[in-house]
């Protein structure tokens, strides 16, 4: 575990910008790595860079041809870190703009006739633009029903919608909402087996930075991830489409190449600053294996993010010290249960009698950065069926530490105790 390895924590640390303060606000936790982790040093070093050069790719002379290497040392990358021996790794706008060119190519070339499956858990980014393709199609969008109480969605749940007239089926990997995680490889299997020509696209966004990423286990045709919230930067977006994906028709120049998923000059720097994520998790996962294989160390890292997580996250829920987790807080109601198995990352609850806005900014003034979620356009599938209009998402990730989610804990203590009622 992270922690228990004398002074990794603390190289783990220094390898990251604003890991204890704010450039605007001061000393704080972090606590809102779902809404985007903090920026590896090295990413914002390599933004820079990239940013000045003038030259573009494809030209004869050495500054163009470094852009090359940087994108085709990227483009390795990523498929190493997405397990992608075959199909093919792009880069988009954003995580979200990548899901609907996936969605949309397969619902446009998927055979005629049919169903669009999905679950009422996923990210909006997933479930606008299954609603919009079914639509255009004209295909009905089946919506799997999630578990209210354990905040995810299972295979039982999922089975009962499968059928051989499925076309296109989406799933994703990790709420954003409730941080619990959805068994992709079963499902997905099940969906093969009723419908073996069913496209399979997985919203990977929130899972990326807390877990491994396989898509060769997991059975899909299409997977999206955000570098923004796996230590790099926005204004772009990870994609990988298997071969029978990418054999479809897709909007591309004409007379281009046929597998081409990007559209005009991507920025180089994207590709290079995923390399710096990747050689992160390379030195991270050296730590925990003496394997050479550069997907090994990946792994290994994924497994030591997760383990350390998992305490984080225990210790949001069970207590810490002598102070009380939320699962035992008065006042504190959970979104989703108590439920540490699946969970990732995240914690999502509302504290009784005092508005969400309200605790927010308590927290705020005591040096925790957390985040409101309401019931909206993006997380009124989750909130809404519980009644709720609100709700405070605190979110950890493996740079963070146990003394943080104690400076949480001790603040919430405050909170239930001094925070108006009603």
């Amino acid at each position: 575990m992270i922690a228990d390895r004398p002074g990794l924590m603390e190289a783990v640390r220094s390898r990251f910008a604003h890991v204890d303060s704010c450039p605007f606000d001061g000393p704080r936790v972090y606590f809102e790595n779902a809404g985007g982790a903090l920026r590896l040093r090295s990413v914002i070093e390599t933004s820079a860079a990239y940013a000045g050069y003038p030259d573009n790719q494809g030209r004869d002379n050495p500054a163009s041809e470094a852009l090359m290497a940087a994108i085709e040392r990227g483009r390795s990358d990523m498929r190493t870190f997405l397990n992608a021996p075959d199909g093919r790794v792009f880069v988009g706008e954003s995580g979200t703009e990548v899901l609907f060119r996936l969605i949309r190519t397969a619902a446009l070339g998927a055979a005629p006739g049919g169903a669009m499956l999905g679950s009422t858990l996923e990210h909006p980014a997933t479930a606008s633009a299954m609603a919009r393709w079914a639509g255009v199609t004209g295909r009905p969008h089946r919506r799997v029903a999630h578990d209210d109480a354990t905040g995810t969605v299972d295979l039982a749940a999922y089975r009962e919608r499968i059928g051989p007239d499925l076309r296109v089926a989406t799933i994703v990997h990790t709420s954003p909402v409730t941080g619990m995680a959805v068994d992709v490889a079963a499902i997905a299997a099940a969906i093969r087996e009723a419908a073996p020509d069913c496209f399979i696209i997985v919203d990977g966004i929130q899972h990326a930075s807390h877990g491994a990423v396989d898509v060769v286990a997991c059975g899909a045709d299409g997977y999206a991830v955000s570098p923004y919230k796996m230590f790099s930067r926005h204004g772009y977006g990870v994609g990988w489409a298997s071969e029978r994906l990418t054999a479809l028709a897709k909007e591309q120049i004409v007379d281009g190449p046929a597998d081409n998923w990007e559209l005009g000059t991507r920025d180089a720097g994207a590709y290079a600053t995923f390399s710096d994520v990747i050689d992160y998790l390379d030195w991270l996962g050296a730590q925990f294996t003496a394997d050479a294989a550069r997907r090994a160390r990946i792994e290994a890292a994924a497994d030591a993010i997760q383990a350390h997580e998992q305490r984080l996250v225990g210790a949001l829920l069970r207590g810490t010290g002598n102070l009380r987790g939320l699962a035992d807080a008065p006042r504190v109601r959970l979104v989703g249960g108590d439920g540490l198995s699946g969970r990732e990352g995240v914690v999502s609850f509302w504290l009784e009698g005092a508005p969400s806005a309200d605790l927010v900014r308590f927290l705020r003034e005591r040096g925790v950065r957390v985040h409101i979620r309401k019931n909206d356009h993006y997380c009124g599938n989750v909130l809404g069926p519980l009644g709720l209009e609100d709700c405070v998402r605190v979110s950890v990730c493996h740079y963070n530490t146990e003394a943080e989610v104690a400076v949480f804990l001790e603040a919430m203590r405050e909170a239930a105790a001094t925070l108006s009622m009603g």
